[in-house]
């Protein structure tokens, strides 16, 4: 499938190169989106839905005079707010989920900002050819349809495939790239409130679908307490993490050179945290089997390659991995709870084994012992 060129690093400056269409949000959204299309040039291309992700966003794909361009729809007033940069805990309480778990919400800015630093860490990502925030509206590089989840199903070598993740990962601790700020947009770190209310999810949605009723006041305060001392043993934010790195967010285009093979999408929410992460959400992926083998080829791959970079230690690492295993485990049997309970999404059910058997693999490192212990007393078969 034809792709159009990777753009020159540095050449995305957000801010000069965004649209200011003021459009009345109670305008119908297909009138806005003409506005938006009509104003980049692009109002007479022919369109075609993508699936989506699970967010609010919708994509198309659009084609005019053998051009391609992907259009992402992100409707501003359809999720909570994001988190203001200077919001302290009870604020952020205020505002709700979005805020305290520190979600980019309803920002495009975000995903534009994120792009650009991607980019000039010698990333692909897609490079934004229009944006409106203000509306939600961005018109973007196509990079293809080639998840890894389908490229390995149509043949390529996975560990190829990953073992170029895992180089992407690496590129990007070696660029080390600041923290994205712009006039529109501040990446935040991934700090204790936003872990802890992921592993929240937990207690709140998968322990009533086990236990047909919601944990006590009581079980919820020694739930956070165990989590505590684990989530305070992390290091310090110091790497941006793209928060959702895994085979089907991932695009293969080995027409490439490098790290630019891999292409980024889905990475707006991205905070300032530890590296483990990515490896966690690479390695231990939700939807679909990686062999052990596989996995621990791929940490130790990373572990050596940092260790090539300079100053590391593969100790607290591997600790540091376990522990956000458990946390993004912990948080993932929660939405996949409540997607089925709440929204009537049965077919999240088919995946919550693969995560419990991740979980349950993660609480066997020592760093996580009063989480193994609230288990083995409360939930156990979380615990063997």
């Amino acid at each position: 499938m034809a792709r159009t060129p990777l753009a020159r690093r540095n050449s995305i400056k957000p801010e000069s190169r965004t649209i200011g269409i003021m459009i009345d949000h109670q305008v119908d959204r297909e009138a806005a989106r003409h506005r938006f299309l009509s104003a980049a040039g692009w109002s007479s291309a022919a369109a075609n839905p993508l699936a989506g992700d699970a967010s609010t966003r919708a994509y198309e794909r659009l084609e005019l005079k053998g051009r391609r361009a992907i259009l992402m729809n992100a409707p501003p007033g359809a999720e909570e707010a994001a988190c203001p940069p200077k919001a302290d805990t009870d604020e952020r309480k205020r505002l709700g989920y979005n805020a305290v778990a520190r979600l980019a919400g309803p920002n495009l800015n975000a995903f534009v900002a994120l792009a650009v630093t991607l980019h000039g860490a010698g990333l692909s990502a897609p490079e934004i050819y229009f944006s409106d925030a203000v509306n939600g509206f961005a018109l973007m590089e196509d990079l293809g349809d080639d998840l890894f989840v389908r490229a390995v199903d149509a043949g390529s070598n996975e560990d190829t495939l990953y073992a170029a993740a895992i180089d992407t990962l690496l590129a990007l601790r070696k660029a080390a790239p600041p923290a994205p700020k712009t006039s529109t947009y501040q990446m935040l770190d991934y700090d204790h409130p936003a872990l802890e209310i992921e592993t929240k999810l937990l207690i709140d949605w998968y322990w009533k679908l086990r236990r047909g009723e919601p944990a006590s006041p009581t079980l919820q305060t020694d739930y956070s307490s165990a989590w505590a001392p684990a989530l305070m043993a992390l290091s310090a934010p110091h790497i941006i993490v793209l928060r959702d790195y895994h085979a089907e967010n991932l695009l293969w285009m080995p027409e490439r050179e490098g790290v630019a093979r891999v292409g980024l999408i889905d990475f707006q929410d991205a905070l300032f945290g530890c590296a483990a992460y990515d490896l966690v959400s690479l390695l231990e992926d939700a939807r679909r089997d990686v062999s052990p083998n596989l996995a621990e080829a791929m940490l130790n791959r990373y572990c050596h390659g940092a260790a090539r970079q300079g100053s590391f230690d593969e100790d607290q690492f591997r600790h540091e991995y376990a522990i956000l295993g458990a946390q993004r485990n912990a948080k993932i049997l929660g939405i996949f709870a409540r997607l089925s309970e709440r929204d009537g999404k049965r077919r999240y059910l088919d995946f919550i084994p693969r995560v419990e058997a991740h979980f349950r693999n993660n609480l066997h490192d020592p760093a996580l012992r009063t989480v193994r212990d609230f288990f083995s007393k409360h939930l156990p078969e979380l615990a063997l």
